[in-house]
């Protein structure tokens, strides 16, 4: 909205221009949002529901939660929302992922706010259906017409590799679409399975959204330093830096009450919202494997016990048995129960050491994928 405002007044007052630079809109986006946030939160959160804790098998888990108002994300997501609207200049079909994203925090705050949690079957239902809506709306929104194909073609590039076309290659939706959808619906989902410790899923993607926000205002929506790297330039990728900024304000205003000990949890809804919007943020940047390097600890903490269970199952239905002394039974999942429980780390110790690792990690992985090429 000021964007659009900016080139109204502009020829009144020369000033007002600086309603269009982003780098403006997002810093003055990110202060808002965190300041709303820390501001309205204390007088919202008595209205959510209580965490009722979980167990899995025999055992009782969450117990420190137990009593404590969850799916805080949904209040802090709507807050974020007005700023979004006013920082942040979409085009429809970005605005269209934006509600897509916003979808699946709703439906993450109805499971947090059920009587009887939602089974798995439900929740993953839900979860494709918005995933496949918000892989659609990227591609029809970035896509291209090409010239001899009947149907447009998504510009993207990969790592270890130089594509013939602007650096990149082009992709039919047929491709894009279902490999989209599987990067959000996996990234929700792990980022979901990582929320178990106070601060821990929060902080991993705050860094998370403000490392992906320079990627895309400084890499891929810049055109000497895409140039330099060999990818393709992303005019609206600037554009995406600001949502992605102005989240980050968001749940770094939540952060500040969910310190442990803390006073509020997000729940499905704020990790929902948090892996869809990581997600789709870096299918913009052009390349979807870079998840891999932007979310390394959410993918490994939540997402390993997805592929544990697909293995083991896969396993039981080729006919082998993996017994209980293997290796991969003897590691709980999520990982940071692994380590409360078979190392007796504490929260804090969790917390602060999966922080470190990811930003260990993260530099090395994000030089591989952006250099070598």
């Amino acid at each position: 909205m000021l964007y659009s405002i900016s080139r109204l007044l502009t020829p009144h007052w020369g000033p007002f221009r600086l309603l269009s630079s982003h780098a403006l809109l997002l810093a003055g986006g990110t202060f808002c949002a965190a300041l709303l946030v820390v501001l309205a939160l204390p007088h919202l959160w008595n209205r959510l529901p209580r965490d009722r804790g979980k167990v899995v098998g025999n055992e009782k888990m969450g117990e420190s939660a137990k009593g404590k108002p969850t799916g805080a994300g949904f209040f802090v997501a709507l807050l974020a929302l007005p700023v979004i609207l006013l920082f942040a200049p979409l085009a429809p079909w970005d605005a269209m992922t934006v509600l897509a994203i916003y979808a699946a925090m709703v439906f993450g705050y109805m499971d947090d706010a059920a009587a009887v949690p939602w089974g798995e079957l439900k929740k993953g239902l839900l979860d494709l259906a918005v995933s496949l809506a918000a892989a659609y709306f990227i591609f029809m929104g970035h896509s291209d017409p090409v010239e001899g194909c009947s149907t447009r073609q998504m510009l993207v590039w990969l790592p270890f590799f130089t594509g013939s076309v602007q650096g990149g290659l082009y992709i039919s939706p047929w491709i894009y679409v279902p490999v989209a959808a599987f990067v959000l619906w996996f990234t929700m989902n792990a980022t979901n399975c990582s929320d178990g410790v106070d601060g821990l899923a929060g902080s991993l993607t705050v860094i998370t959204l403000v490392i992906l926000a320079v990627i895309l205002y400084v890499v891929v929506g810049y055109r000497p330093v895409a140039h330099y790297f060999l990818i393709p330039v992303y005019a609206e990728a600037a554009r995406w830096a600001i949502v992605v900024m102005i989240a980050a304000g968001a749940f770094g205003g939540y952060l500040w009450f969910n310190a442990e000990p803390s006073r509020i949890l997000m729940g499905d809804a704020g990790s929902r919202f948090l892996g869809m919007l990581v997600a789709a943020a870096t299918l913009m940047t052009g390349n979807p494997l870079l998840v891999l390097a932007l979310s390394p600890i959410v993918l490994v903490n939540g997402g390993g016990g997805m592929g544990k269970l697909v293995l083991l199952r896969t396993a039981k239905r080729l006919g082998f048995e993996i017994g209980e002394d293997a290796a991969i039974r003897k590691v709980r999942f999520p990982l940071h129960d692994h380590c409360k429980k078979k190392l007796g780390w504490s929260n804090a110790q969790v917390l602060m050491r999966f922080i470190l690792l990811q930003l260990i990690v993260m530099p090395i992985l994000l030089i591989a994928l952006l250099k070598i090429r």
